[in-house]
């Protein structure tokens, strides 16, 4: 019999990726994390026996989460990474010349260990911008004010040490750490999921009540359940899709642009197009 990864996330429906082996399973204090080799997708990372990363399609998830924010911000120097212990979202930030300094603050250190080991690929760990904290992103908000430009949001699905990073109490402290021009994001599930419902709406609402603009946006990962994924991001000035953004994509992306495999002007304006059901979602009590 093969060897499958499977993981469901409706009963019996779920996904199911062929695996050679194992390359990595550590219990830690806040959950288990493995890493799998597979037979179509590279390495595949997960946690609590959910999908967080694969090497074949990483790069969808990494560049929506960096380069949407990051190019809705006029000069974005100072990024917080909540979460991110892959490094992926990481490197996308860190192709963005003005970026001065980044914090990534990743509660599980194995995070870190297994992506370097088994997804060196994945992470610009030796960029010296970047300083890693392993701590808790919960409380690690409540110290810094007015402190960053941007603050990425990349947790893991709303359960364990994540489930607080769906309520309103964190993007309230997450508005006090950024300054007077911030812009956050944050990942934000699957619409095609129903018990992802109420997170999604958590988050839409919180950020809708703290910030001028406040919009939802789409994109797509093939090992995400339902391959449909949704991402919330919030501005204190500049809407993600006025003309001032969108003329100045291309010329923001040129010193990287034959890096970007997913992202693009033409993507960052079509995925704030939004589906009937999806509308719907959002605005259902």
């Amino acid at each position: 019999m093969p060897i499958q990864y499977n993981e469901f996330y409706n009963e019996q429906t779920g996904l199911t990726v062929g695996v050679k082996k194992q390359l990595f399973h550590e219990v830690t204090p806040y959950q288990t994390v493995e890493v799998f080799e597979t037979d179509t997708w590279g390495n595949l990372m997960t946690i609590d026996g959910m999908v967080m990363l694969s090497e074949k399609d990483e790069f969808v998830y990494h560049e929506m989460m960096a380069h949407m924010p990051l190019l809705t911000h006029p000069n974005p120097e100072t990024v917080l990474i909540i979460g991110g212990g892959d490094g992926g979202t990481a490197r996308e930030v860190l192709k963005h010349p003005g970026v001065k300094h980044v914090d990534m603050v990743e509660i599980d250190e194995a995070v870190v260990r297994a992506s370097k080991l088994h997804m060196p690929g994945v992470g610009d760990f030796d960029n010296p911008k970047l300083h890693v904290k392993y701590e808790n992103g919960l409380t690690f908000v409540d110290g810094p004010k007015e402190v960053y430009d941007v603050i990425i949001i990349d947790g893991s699905d709303p359960v364990g040490p994540a489930v607080d990073l769906f309520k309103r109490d964190f993007y309230e402290k997450c508005h006090v750490c950024l300054k007077a021009d911030g812009v956050l994001v944050s990942q934000t599930e699957s619409p095609f999921v129903e018990h992802y419902h109420d997170s999604i709406r958590s988050v839409q609402r919180a950020i809708d009540s703290l910030f001028p603009i406040a919009k939802l946006f789409l994109t797509w990962i093939p090992l995400y359940p339902t391959g449909m994924w949704s991402m919330s991001i919030a501005s204190k000035q500049r809407d993600p899709l006025s003309a001032e953004v969108l003329e100045n994509i291309d010329a923001r992306i040129a010193p990287f642009a034959d890096s970007l495999k997913y992202y693009n002007k033409d993507v960052h304006a079509a995925a704030y197009a939004l589906p009937g059901f999806v509308k719907q979602m959002l605005e259902a009590e």
